[in-house]
């Protein structure tokens, strides 16, 4: 395995098991083109951080209000873009069979996912709680679109989400996300389109709408929309930046205040630099999300580590999926990404043993595509299978339940 196998610093909580608060290297300089030239294909955020809110999943567990549930599943949804706000790179580019599992006991749950397809790219993936209150489980296979000086990636595949305790299913798809500035300049990042998250039991809706950020960056990482009941009432309105934060409030005050808004916009007077780039990052504003009087605060973003500009702009969670000790290296199957040579030397800081290892890999790769085609051999996906999803019927992958037993016999070698 490369690298030097050191995991960074690691914090020590109440006897809980030690959790590392740095990489064992900072990441390197975009200014270096070889290097980010790496980088940009290894550096990303994993599927796994959808999970670092689960607090919110369990939140709507112990309430007994539907439409308080809809209102953390949907902060839950947002949530689980807000780690890419300012991570440019591109994730992770997984091999044909690289799985990769956590349990995490101190936060109740476990997490098992697969790369069950290369061409086109999917990634399977399943959470249940560790006290079995939930399913969390889908699948990504983004569509992606280049537009000169962007790319834009659109979301393929169902999410999906079961509370036992409530007999209830809810149903997604993520927005829409695009960087800019793909060639030069400074990298950039929006979410945008509308995601509509369904109560499959009661019928309540909730209809969002990530925004883009508009000629003069106004509407940048804003969110906002309704949960509707059965017959498509408004019965609050949520509004907030993915980035930051999600509020719930009356409709009617949420619709007055929006009005005001859209008057008080008309009537300011607006310059526009006729020289300025359109996909130029906006100016930050200087305020948060206003808040409307009589709003109810759903969820907060918790605060990045000071370290995070050298980490790849990590969360502490992020900063954590990559460990690995001697316990869970006994444990783990031989398809787990943290057994990855590449990403291994890359997160040690050995950039030039990263770039070699992550040739070999693909060039493997490639070779048993070859020799399994010529033997009219199929590829065994392991811990998924193809069927229709249980609440839409739209095709889905889902998990076969065995990934826990620990049997991990003939697995194929793919590092």
């Amino acid at each position: 395995m490369s690298g030097d196998g050191s995991q960074g610093d690691t914090t020590q909580c109440n006897g809980v098991k030690n959790h590392r608060s740095a990489l064992p290297a900072a990441m390197f300089s975009r200014n270096n083109v070889s290097m980010w030239s790496v980088l940009k294909k290894c550096i990303g955020m994993r599927l796994t951080e959808y999970m670092e809110h689960t607090y919110l999943i369990q939140k709507a567990n112990t309430s007994q209000d539907s439409i308080h549930r809809m209102k953390c599943v949907a902060a839950f949804a947002v949530s689980a873009v807000a780690s890419q706000w300012e991570r440019t790179g591109k994730p992770f580019n997984p091999l044909l069979g690289e799985t990769y599992e956590l349990l995490r006991e101190d936060l109740g749950f476990r997490w098992i996912s697969e790369q069950v397809s290369h061409h086109p790219p999917v990634s399977a993936f399943h959470a249940e709680g560790i006290k079995s209150d939930f399913m969390f489980h889908g699948s990504i296979y983004p569509k992606l679109k280049f537009w000169g000086k962007s790319v834009e990636a659109e979301p393929r595949g169902i999410i999906t989400l079961d509370l036992p305790l409530h007999n209830e299913a809810y149903t997604w798809t993520n927005p829409t996300c695009c960087v800019h500035n793909i060639i030069m300049g400074q990298l950039w990042i929006e979410q945008y389109g509308n995601v509509e998250i369904i109560n499959h039991k009661t019928g309540e809706q909730c209809c969002l709408t990530f925004k883009s950020c508009g000629m003069f960056g106004k509407e940048l990482h804003k969110v906002e929309g309704y949960i509707l009941d059965k017959s498509k009432k408004k019965i609050c309105a949520l509004y907030g930046k993915w980035t930051e934060c999600l509020y719930s409030v009356d409709p009617a005050t949420f619709d007055t205040h929006r009005k005001s808004d859209i008057k008080h916009r008309k009537g300011s007077t607006q310059s526009n630099n006729a020289e300025e780039e359109p996909d130029e990052m906006p100016p930050p504003e200087t305020e948060t999300v206003q808040v409307i009087p009589g709003s109810e605060l759903i969820w907060r973003i918790s605060p990045r580590p000071d370290n995070s500009g050298k980490y790849y702009a990590f969360t502490s969670f992020a900063l954590q999926l990559n460990e690995l000790d001697a316990e869970m290296e006994r444990v783990l199957p031989q398809t787990d990404c943290r057994l990855r040579p590449d990403i291994r030397a890359l997160e040690s800081g050995h950039i030039d043993v990263a770039s070699a290892e992550k040739n070999r890999l693909e060039e493997k790769q490639r070779m048993a595509w070859k020799n399994r085609s010529k033997s009219n051999e199929e590829w065994k996906i392991r811990w998924f299978h193809q069927g229709p999803n249980p609440h839409t019927g739209a095709p889905d992958w889902l998990y076969n339940g065995s990934y826990w037993n620990r049997n991990y016999s003939q697995l194929p070698d793919i590092y």
